[in-house]
C-alpha cells in the first residue's frame, strides 16, 4: 500500500525545484522520496543542519573593512591574488558555464 503526501511551496520554488530535478535526470517527487529514504537510513537529515555562524552579508564595521582590505593588499604584494578574466574564466571551463 501506498501513501499520498501533500505540501504547499511557493510556485517559483516549485518551478525551479521541477526544473533542477529535470536536469538532474528526475523529478520532484522522486527527489522527495530519496530525501525520505536517506533520512530514514540516516535516523535524521541526510545533511548537516546547523545555525548560521556568521552571516556574510551582514554590515562590517570601518574597522573590518580596512582590515579586509589591508589583507588584500598583502595577498597581492604576495603574489597570491588572480586577474579576475582569469578566474571568471577558470570558473566558466570548470562548471561548464
Amino acid at each position: 500500500m501506498a501513501s499520498t503526501i501533500q505540501i504547499r511551496v511557493d510556485d517559483e520554488l516549485k518551478l525551479k525545484s521541477d526544473r533542477l530535478f529535470k536536469d538532474l535526470g528526475t523529478d520532484t517527487t522522486t527527489a522527495i522520496r530519496i530525501f525520505l529514504t536517506q533520512a530514514v537510513a540516516n535516523d535524521g537529515f541526510p545533511f548537516e543542519i546547523k545555525k548560521a555562524g556568521h552571516n556574510p552579508y551582514s554590515a562590517m564595521t570601518e574597522e573590518e573593512l580596512l582590515a579586509k582590505l589591508e589583507k588584500s593588499r598583502n595577498h597581492l604584494k604576495e603574489g597570491a591574488g588572480r586577474e579576475a578574466d582569469f578566474v571568471l574564466s577558470e570558473m566558466r571551463s570548470k562548471y561548464g558555464l
